[in-house]
This record gives C-alpha cells, sequence and structure tokens, in this order.
C-alpha cells in the first residue's frame, strides 16, 4: 500500500510538471516566450539539470560513505569530530558563495557545478553515516565476533544493514538539496532548469520563471518520494 501511495505521488508530481510544461509551450505569452520555451529546449534542460544532480549526488555517495565508515574503525574515531566540522563548513557557507569560489578554480562549466554541488551534497550523508554506524549496539558487533566473524564481515553484513536506513535518509537530504542548489549551476553556465528563471527574469515572462521555479520543486518531490520508499525498504 505504501509503494503504492508513493508511486501514485510520483506520477502526479511528474503529471503536473508535464502539463505545466506543455501549457506554456502551447500557449505562451508572445513570440519571444515561444522562441524560448520549446520541447527540445525543455528536454535539454532537465537531462542537464538530472547529469549535474546525479554525478554530483553519486560523487558525494562515493565519498561521504567510505569516509564515514572510515571515521567510525578503532584508529580514525578520533578524527571524526574534526573531519565532520571542516565538511560542516562547505555546508554553512551560502551555496551561492560556494559556486562562486569554485568558479576561481576551475572557471565556468558544468565541472564547476557538479564540485559545488558536491562539496554541498556531502555533510548530509557523512553525518548519517557516521550517525548510523555508531548507533549500532556493541552488543550485536561483539557477538558477530565471538562467533568469528572477521572485521570486514561484521562491517558488510551487520554494521551496515542496521545503518543503511540513516544512510538512505542522508542520501534522501542531499538529493532533494542539489536538486534544488543545482539552479545557481545556470550562472556559471552549467546548463539546467536555472536557466529558464534567468531568462525568465531577463525578458521579464512570468510564463518562464514560473516553469522554471516549478519544475526544480517537483524534481525535489519526487526525489524525496522515492528515497523515502527506499530508505523504509533497507530499514532493519
Amino acid at each position: 500500500m505504501a509503494s503504492l501511495s508513493s508511486l501514485l505521488k510520483v506520477l502526479l508530481y511528474g503529471l503536473i510538471g508535464l502539463f505545466l510544461s506543455i501549457w506554456v509551450v502551447q500557449n505562451p505569452q508572445d513570440g519571444l516566450v515561444a522562441r524560448l520555451v520549446t520541447y527540445d529546449k525543455l528536454a535539454v534542460l532537465l537531462l542537464q539539470h538530472f547529469y549535474l544532480v546525479g554525478v554530483s549526488a553519486l560523487l558525494a555517495v562515493l565519498t561521504a560513505v567510505p569516509l564515514g565508515i572510515a571515521l567510525t574503525r578503532p584508529g580514525l574515531k578520533s578524527w571524526a569530530p574534526r573531519v565532520l566540522a571542516l565538511v560542516n563548513i562547505g555546508q554553512t557557507v551560502p551555496s551561492l558563495a560556494v559556486v562562486a569560489l569554485s568558479v576561481g578554480f576551475l572557471g565556468v562549466g558544468s565541472l564547476t557545478a557538479i564540485v559545488a554541488l558536491w562539496i554541498y551534497s556531502l555533510l548530509p550523508i557523512l553525518s548519517n553515516t557516521l550517525i548510523g554506524l555508531q548507533e549500532v549496539d556493541s552488543s550485536i558487533t561483539e557477538a558477530a565476533h565471538g562467533m568469528g566473524m572477521k572485521g570486514r564481515h561484521v562491517l558488510f553484513r551487520v554494521e551496515l544493514p542496521m545503518a543503511a536506513a540513516m544512510i538512505m535518509a542522508g542520501i534522501r537530504t542531499a538529493v532533494t538539496i542539489t536538486i534544488g542548489s543545482a539552479i545557481l549551476a545556470a550562472f556559471v553556465g552549467g546548463g539546467g532548469v536555472g536557466n529558464l528563471i534567468i531568462a525568465g527574469n531577463n525578458i521579464s515572462r512570468w510564463q518562464v520563471l514560473v516553469l522554471g521555479a516549478a519544475l526544480p520543486v517537483l524534481m525535489a518531490l519526487m526525489a524525496d518520494v522515492i528515497f523515502e520508499s527506499l530508505e523504509k525498504k533497507v530499514r532493519v
């Protein structure tokens, strides 16, 4: 029942975005909007947005989860607060400032946007990985060791399965944040739906502005529902 409800929500948000896009394309305010908003151009912007979010989120997972695991091992536990504080700096700095700073090192383009979004996505995943692994009952891991399981087996068969829901919650937060922050990629030539917001503001066309603002919101809502469902499935 919960899966069906999640599927219906995803379909609803997708249909709202589809109908809004069709409405703007078929009923433009004027010729300027008609030239700016076409099905082909919308498809390209959406694909660029998905690419930015997907790559940066994947990099964040591949970085933060192994780092979180390493920081819960006996030899590196003392480093956890320092690393978390360092990553937290990237989260407290406004996302536009992170993008602007990245331009100084990498120039303009999608790479700059991906690096900035990757930095901004690290904290939720890293902190949830640490919390999830630290909350595993020590008596359970001791029992696993007592049964003759080696450290890596305890990690992959006991600790990670028990922490999976918490880690997935961190990924869910990171992805939804990144979908919104990816709008800023348009300011550095990274593409994405943010181009509609900039264009709509520059030419003072409310249809373009509304479409550019609504699509990321709907994408974030869809991602939140999908990852919420995955979070429930991996919960032990």
